[in-house]
């Protein structure tokens, strides 16, 4: 509108309207949806996928381990039997390598229960299988990926040196597995300590960043590394998106903790159903892991590549949270937050802030170990599931809402889990930190680190 003077025409402008805060509100959670929403995309898009695996291979290298170095040794047969019938069978060639395909689709092994048999008539002479136990190895399958297997030609080993071996080798796989677990904890113990919610979602926020890593490679064509880097960052905004569109509704409206207890338990039912119609009940594998699957043989203990990688990457990343905590501002305010919340708000600090900070850490730690479990084992639409147990065992052993407690805990259930292994069938193992889970509520219930507090 302009008004006519003796001069040029004047033009009002309108003063900006304030924003409301339930506009802005809104607004943040509108853009908290955007992720989600491409995720959606990522789903249904109709770009090619990954060309599955065809076969179920059996795969290994024979070396004979009394020359400097180890000289490859061909010629050895070795065969597969299904339930006592034999299935398939193959030589080692002049490397040593042998790679015997197994008949069937992958999806249809899964689960099956094979025997590797290595026929020690067409061992060089004088030699024998260094762990006898090999000589009829069996193992269930559980992803479609190969079968790696490795043999020692030698002398044969005295029973004491034997034990060291065993003894050595779960120590090893228990601090790595300790690692996996304190990384996938982490979030779980964050979260409790500054809100007091019990999250039995957590296992779900694992889930999640493996899924996504996933349909980025199945779907889009992605690289491996570029996946699991955008499976980490989405992981987090999924943190972000359960606080602002759940969790901080539920604390401003006064909900209880029990009520808040309750409804994670109906998210993770909800999110695993989505998952199962995402990706299906199969197991899956990333593909083009620059890492290799045959393990180092260092002694007389093996070591994965992609497991001892895994476990710097996790310990690096608990270093670097326990040193946040520690110095940075935002560490200080969350202990203060956790500490007392009501004194912290007193005292200037923005607990929902701060609140929403760890969830999305907590959710990009969950995504990142989710990704790493299903760089060493597979993964399924419920393996987080599977594996909430030992997490919840290591932050309860540690002490709930204690960062470094839940890290010390997670070692301590990752080996005692492996170091079981000795003593119960593989299949029992994960019974060892149920266990632990019962004797420290009923002996220490505030775990090693945490501090006996009186409530009411």
């Amino acid at each position: 509108m302009t008004q006519r003077c003796g001069y040029a025409p004047v033009r009002r402008t309108r003063r900006p309207r304030a924003l409301d805060p339930q506009e802005n509100c809104v607004r943040l959670r509108l853009a908290a949806l955007l992720p989600l929403l491409f995720l959606l995309t990522v789903v249904g898009t109709t770009a090619p996928a990954h060309a599955a695996n065809d076969t179920i291979d059996v795969v290994g290298t024979l070396l004979d381990n009394r020359d400097t170095p180890p000289k490859p040794v061909p010629g050895v047969k070795i065969s597969v039997e299904e339930s006592g019938a034999q299935i398939a069978e193959g030589v080692s060639d002049a490397e040593g390598k042998f790679s015997i395909a197994l008949p069937g689709a992958p999806i249809d092994l899964l689960g099956k229960k094979i025997t590797v048999k290595i026929d020690t008539d067409t061992l060089p002479e004088g030699t024998s299988l260094t762990d006898e136990k090999k000589t009829e190895y069996s193992v269930t399958i559980r992803t479609d990926g190969d079968i790696p297997i490795g043999y020692r030609i030698g002398p044969k080993a005295d029973d004491s040196d034997e034990l060291v071996r065993k003894v050595s080798q779960s120590a090893i796989n228990g601090v790595f597995l300790g690692l996996l677990l304190a990384l996938g904890a982490l979030g779980l113990s964050l979260v409790f300590g500054t809100t007091g919610l019990t999250n039995f979602a957590h296992g779900e926020l694992i889930t999640f960043g493996a899924i996504v890593g996933f349909l980025l490679q199945d779907k889009l064509d992605s690289p491996f590394l570029l996946a699991a880097l955008a499976g980490v960052v989405l992981s987090g905004v999924f943190g972000y998106a359960n606080d602002v569109f759940l969790w901080k509704p539920l604390r401003r409206r006064g909900t209880g903790l029990l009520a808040m207890m309750i409804v994670s338990i109906g998210l993770a039912i909800f999110l695993r159903n989505v998952y199962q119609y995402i990706v299906g009940a199969d197991s899956h594998q990333f593909t083009g892991v620059p890492l290799r699957r045959e393990p180092w043989e260092i002694g007389s203990i093996d070591i994965s590549p992609r497991t001892f990688w895994s476990a710097v990457i996790c310990a690096i990343i608990l270093v670097i949270i326990s040193i946040a905590v520690q110095r940075t501002r935002l560490g200080k305010a969350t202990r203060a937050v956790s500490d007392n919340p009501a004194l912290a708000a007193s005292s200037g600090i923005d607990v929902d802030r701060v609140i929403l900070t760890v969830w999305i850490v907590g959710g990009a730690l969950a995504g990142t170990s989710g990704i790493l479990w299903g760089i060493n084992y597979g993964f399924d639409y419920q393996f987080g599931f599977k594996i909430l147990l030992l997490v919840f065992a290591g932050v309860t052993l540690g002490g709930l809402g204690t960062i470094w407690g839940t890290m010390a805990g997670s070692l301590i259930v990752g080996l005692m889990v492996e170091m079981s292994s000795l003593i119960l069938p593989p299949e029992l193992k994960y019974v060892t930190a149920l266990v632990v889970l019962i004797l420290v509520l009923l002996i220490r219930p505030q775990g090693i680190l945490g501090r006996a507090q009186r409530i009411g």
